[in-house]
């Protein structure tokens, strides 16, 4: 099992930047795959991004590509999502999930979950 802790969510102006980072408990955690979601008042839950238990492969939902990027150290248990040029509509609760994986491709459903940061872009 691994328990999981979102920090570097806050208030920014569109077109700034955050590094949301997702420190995991755990000595396994280079065999779990990664995912960053988020969840705007009155949305579904959204997969933003993702990345396979070695780094090797990624995932980012169309309207993110080329703004985040996430990014993973194995040493220090962590997993991190970059986000530049944000957008007003950014704005959501993001979630830090993982899964037992060590598959090469990202997996697109997680076993765990961390509280949450909450990301507020302002226009």
């Amino acid at each position: 099992q691994v328990q999981l802790v979102e920090s570097g969510g806050g208030l920014v102006q569109a077109g700034g930047s955050l590094r949301l980072s997702c420190a995991a408990s755990g000595r396994t955690f280079n065999f779990y795959a990664m995912g960053w979601f988020r969840q705007a008042p009155g949305k579904e839950r959204e997969r933003v991004s993702g990345i396979s238990f070695n780094g090797g492969n990624t995932y980012y939902t169309e309207s993110v590509k080329g703004r985040f990027t996430i990014s993973r150290d194995n040493a220090k248990n962590t997993v991190y999502l970059q986000m530049n040029s944000l957008k007003p509509e950014d704005t959501a609760v993001y979630y830090c999930a993982a899964r037992l994986s060590v598959s090469r491709s990202v997996p697109d459903d997680y076993d765990y979950w961390g509280p949450g940061t909450q990301v507020t872009v302002s226009s």
